[in-house]
């Protein structure tokens, strides 16, 4: 290997530091500051909801709030509700920067109590109107498209519903014409809700809210047992990736199908890492007589990867971790050759049975495979290769030279691919050297496929936040992601911004900017802004004074400490 090569390598597993440990628990001053940083998150989730009546994505028909007098109230106001949605959200964005001192300080808190701020948290947004972006929309429409007997893939809400249907109406327009981008398991979980609610939107919306609440669940159970597995305090782990405001804001207020994506590939790593560490050889000689202890950590693994290759049957790019699973797999056979082709043979027949089946038995077949570049209509500032492309059809029509944005765009994109195959093969053959954690691989490899992607969302950016957050602890990274997370969380893209004037949302976010600095000097002596004072330390007894992290034994995995 290059010498080059070798430090990158080096400053890639240098990301993951080890935090076998928890810590002592909060002292009575801190547990004060925690119940006041809980509630003030809380009030920003709150703001947010009801901010949402009137800045929210409310659907062009079946409305609820319509003509009730109290509910329909911010919709005329629409600046007010903005900046209500606007202040909320920073507030909540706030709380998390705050509760961060009890998630990586010396004392931290437990994790029943993250929990349950998580919880305090998302139910406001659990029953406000879809935030953010109006995707849902297009969710129930091919649904809708499927429960009727026509392919998804084929055609789009207005050719198969027609333009005056209650869910095309609702539909951005951008979106009308298109077939539907997702795998087949996430259209026949929508083919479900449509036919239980019908062509009510509201029941359907939150419908599709319980799936996103399942891919949540799925995600906090998942991470903190993958850090543990990499040495990771859980708390931490948590607080970075599962508390995360971006998942707030964009997976469980706008209703986004990342949420079972990323639960599902999660919870699948885990129990396939989970078979994989556990046995020695993996498939038991049958003159040994097994027992079912003997083959459970197969069953193990291949539950792990049927729920790996589902979640990809929702978004494609999260088969990645079949990937590195399949790499640390050949590592635990032996990592030759023939240890790479058995595990990588076997992985991909699974993944393709399971396709298979899904395919098969939602009746939609394969036509997603020739979907997937439908979002790429959109020119997303936040992807490099677009932003370059861009850029360069601008200085050329500066230059008289014509605009040829189109033909830069496609040689950019195509760059931008490319390179993310050769990085994540790299990354693969790293993993298989038993060099990198699997984890630390696949969270690595997705944050280069976001960053080059040819579309890139602001909640695309929990692809690989999520999973590094239960390896990576370098105060570097979690600085990066904290700076990440506040800057596209408060500047983003505005509540269901496509309905307002650029005065209003100046308007809103000079006052909201107003609010919250008055916010800030009403509470600076109440809130956790700065450091706590020392001198009230004492455990309060709810408590163990030193906790070790749970299943700490599993970061006996070789992976963990790798250099």
């Amino acid at each position: 290997m290059s010498p080059r090569r070798h430090s990158l390598s080096t400053s890639i597993a240098h990301l993951h530091g080890d935090e076998r440990t928890v810590g002592s628990p909060l002292n009575t001053a801190e547990l004060v500051a925690l119940r006041r940083t809980r509630l003030f998150g809380a009030t920003g989730t709150v703001l947010m909801a009801i901010g949402a009546l009137g800045a929210g994505a409310r659907p062009v028909v079946q409305d609820p709030t319509f003509g009730v007098r109290l509910l329909n109230l911010p919709s005329r106001l629409s600046t007010v509700a903005l900046t209500m949605t606007t202040t909320g959200a920073v507030m909540m964005a706030l709380a998390w920067l705050m509760l961060g001192r009890f998630a990586l300080g010396r004392r931290r808190m437990s994790r029943s109590q993250l929990d349950r701020t998580l919880l305090l948290w998302m139910l406001p947004l659990l029953v406000a109107p879809p935030m953010y972006s109006k995707d849902v929309y297009s969710y129930l429409a091919q649904s809708q498209i499927s429960r009727l007997g026509l392919d998804p893939y084929r055609v789009g809400p207005a050719p198969a519903l027609g333009l005056d249907h209650v869910f095309t109406l609702s539909v951005p327009s951008l979106w009308r014409e298109t077939p539907a981008p997702y795998g087949p398991l996430f259209l026949w979980i929508g083919r479900g809700i449509s036919a239980l609610t019908g062509e009510n939107i509201v029941t359907a919306v939150l419908c599709h809210r319980v799936v996103v609440l399942l891919g949540v669940g799925l995600i906090v159970w998942a991470v903190p047992r993958l850090a543990a597995r990499c040495g990771v305090a859980e708390v931490s782990a948590l607080w970075l990736g599962a508390a995360n405001p971006l998942l707030l804001m964009h997976l469980v207020a706008g209703i986004h199908n990342e949420a079972l994506m990323l639960g599902l590939m999660l919870t699948g790593t885990e129990f396939a890492l989970r078979g994989i560490t556990a046995a020695r050889p993996l498939v038991p000689s049958l003159r040994d007589h097994p027992t079912w202890s003997d083959w459970a950590p197969l069953a193990e693994l291949l539950a792990g990867a049927v729920l790996i290759t589902m979640s990809s049957q929702v978004k494609l790019p999260s088969l990645l971790a079949l990937g590195f699973v399949a790499m640390a797999l050949g590592w635990r056979w032996g990592g030759d050759l023939r240890a790479f082709l058995l595990a990588g043979t076997s992985m991909s027949a699974l993944a393709a049975a399971v396709t298979g089946v899904i395919g098969w038995a939602s009746g939609l077949g394969f036509g997603w495979v020739f979907t997937l570049g439908t979002a790429n209509v959109v020119r997303s500032w936040m992807s490099p290769p677009t932003l370059i492309a861009l850029g360069t059809g601008q200085v050329g029509i500066l230059l008289g030279l014509g605009d040829h944005t189109t033909a830069v765009l496609s040689l950019t994109r195509a760059i931008g691919v490319l390179i993310i195959a050769v990085l994540v093969v790299w990354l693969l053959l790293v993993v298989f050297q038993g060099r990198l954690h699997p984890v630390g691989g696949l969270g690595v490899a997705l944050g280069i496929t976001v960053l080059l992607f040819p579309v890139v969302q602001p909640w695309y950016l929990l692809w690989a936040i999520i999973p590094l957050a239960a390896w990576a602890t370098r105060p570097q990274f979690r600085i990066a992601v904290i700076g990440v997370t506040l800057v596209v969380g408060i500047f983003g893209p505005t509540a269901n911004g496509d309905r307002f004037a650029l005065f209003q949302i100046v308007d809103a976010t000079l006052a909201s900017a107003v609010v919250v600095l008055g916010l800030f000097l009403l509470t600076y002596r109440r809130l956790p802004w700065r450091a706590l004072p020392r001198a009230s330390e004492g455990a309060t007894g709810d408590l163990p004074a030193q906790e070790a992290t749970p299943r700490a034994a599993a970061t006996t995995d070789a992976y963990a400490d790798s250099p």
